[in-house]
């Protein structure tokens, strides 16, 4: 198994520097990982940086909190995709899925998913807010709008991936779309637990000290 391939070399944090998504870039390209996910201002940058590479441009749309409309988060997507972003992470409308609105949950994703052409579709649920029962409703709202990927997490609210859920989601979407576990990975056993559990990919910050079998710090 080439775990390099199951991981999303991520740098979301608001006050990342430049010089701070060139070591990103650099690091991806030396451990050959799937993609590198950035936030959308980057986009431009890391596909330069990345051309002569097969590592994919991974950013992120209505990131982190979901909530914004679905109008934006479409726009979001299209820009991101002119600027050459090969993946896109989007963030539910979790207080619509909470709500019991779950047509908004399913057009909210529709939108994304219909301007992205080629391009994956990861949703992320935020596991960590949502009961088993919304989990799996979201799960299954992310598939009927035909997304590629359900994702656990954003990494900026109460918590990432936990097995338990990277297991139930795997579960409820069956075996033809992606799982993401996104943060919790901080050793190579983290990352090898997700992908057992089910996960096709992995969003850390942490890559290279997993792939070094070292333990990082921090949470994402």
């Amino acid at each position: 198994m080439k775990l390099n391939k199951y991981i999303d070399h991520t740098l979301l944090k608001q006050d990342a520097t430049e010089n701070q998504i060139d070591c990103l870039l650099s690091e991806a390209r030396e451990y050959d990982f799937a993609s590198v996910c950035v936030n959308p201002t980057w986009v431009e940058h890391a596909k330069k940086g990345l051309e002569d590479t097969d590592v994919k441009v991974c950013t992120v749309v209505g990131f982190p909190l979901g909530a914004t409309t679905s109008a934006v988060k479409a726009f979001e997507t299209k820009e991101a995709i002119q600027n050459g972003a090969d993946e896109i992470d989007m963030v539910i409308n979790v207080g619509a899925l909470k709500s019991g609105n779950l047509d908004l949950v399913e057009s909210d994703i529709r939108a994304v998913v219909e301007v992205s052409g080629d391009k994956l579709v990861k949703v992320i649920i935020e596991a960590c807010l949502l009961t088993d029962q919304e989990k799996v409703l979201a799960c299954q709202l992310a598939q009927k709008a035909g997304a590629d990927f359900v994702k656990t997490s954003t990494g900026f609210s109460t918590g990432g991936a936990t097995v338990a859920d990277v297991r139930l989601m795997r579960e409820t979407v069956g075996p033809d779309m992606g799982v993401k576990a996104a943060g919790g990975a901080r050793s190579y056993a983290d990352a090898l637990a997700f992908v057992e559990a089910g996960a096709t990919r992995i969003g850390t910050s942490a890559g290279v000290a997993i792939l070094k079998g070292e333990l990082a710090d921090g949470d994402y």
